[in-house]
């Protein structure tokens, strides 16, 4: 079996001022114990990205962004192109998140050309996909997660799929306290890596699969030890170094 690092992202949404991000990313970074396995990534609101981007300096934890439009600069106000996103040392982008989906409109076809837009800038997307509740009480949860991997990645070629990172995140999960089982997770994500093999070839071995949907400490470590997840991408706790660092911890 491909031996995948571990990858445990933080996604703060729209929390933390500046002083607020600086002081979460010090201690974040300061506590984070060297020689863990897993790799790190944290992704603060846009405001917060150059002052995060000043604390990890020198560390091995990455910055990332929790979105990103496709054009490369134009007249699209309010938007961050990934050439910014470069610029302002990110290393990667979250793509297609349910809350984006949700309430700013996002489609799989607009979730392809972000993705496009990430990879074509040299940064490495995140791509999020999940089933909302009522699907997975209708037994769509497979059909939903094909059809959102597979028109996030479009045409992807298994060339540029190798720094690619999966997300599922079952939307009833998100910030609800609710959490799929270990024994679910792992369902759907052994059904994820048998479509990247489908869609981009042997690179899906060493794709990584992050779970996401209310992590905390407690369920971390039963998450962390099913085959095919690889990570974590973590709200509501990656806010709180107490919860935050001790979910890197159980990643090893």
């Amino acid at each position: 079996m491909t031996e995948r690092q571990p990858f445990i992202a933080g996604n703060w949404k729209m929390h933390k001022t500046l002083a607020e991000g600086k002081t979460l990313a010090r201690n974040i970074r300061d506590g984070a114990a060297p020689g863990r396995r897993a790799e790190v990534a944290l992704a603060p609101p846009y405001t917060a990205l150059a002052a995060v981007a000043q604390e990890l300096a020198g560390s091995d934890i990455r910055l990332a962004a929790q979105d990103t439009f496709w054009e490369k600069q134009g007249a699209y106000t309010g938007a961050i192109s990934p050439a910014m996103l470069a610029d302002a040392g990110c290393h990667y982008v979250i793509v297609g998140h349910s809350e984006r989906r949700q309430h700013f409109g996002d489609t799989d076809a607009t979730v392809n050309r972000k993705l496009t837009a990430v990879i074509a800038a040299g940064l490495i997307p995140i791509l999020c996909i999940g089933e909302t509740q009522a699907e997975r009480a209708a037994d769509q949860t497979l059909q939903v997660v094909r059809r959102q991997l597979e028109g996030g990645l479009g045409t992807l070629k298994p060339t540029t799929g190798t720094g690619l990172v999966v997300a599922y995140e079952p939307v009833w999960a998100i910030g609800t306290g609710l959490t799929a089982t270990p024994e679910q997770a792992q369902t759907v994500h052994h059904f994820i890596r048998s479509l990247l093999r489908e869609f981009l070839g042997p690179v899906a071995e060493a794709i990584r699969i992050q779970y996401g949907g209310s992590v905390t400490p407690d369920n971390a470590v039963t998450l962390l030890a099913q085959p095919d997840i690889d990570g974590a991408l973590v709200g509501g706790a990656s806010l709180k170094p107490e919860l935050f660092l001790p979910i890197i911890k159980a990643a090893g």
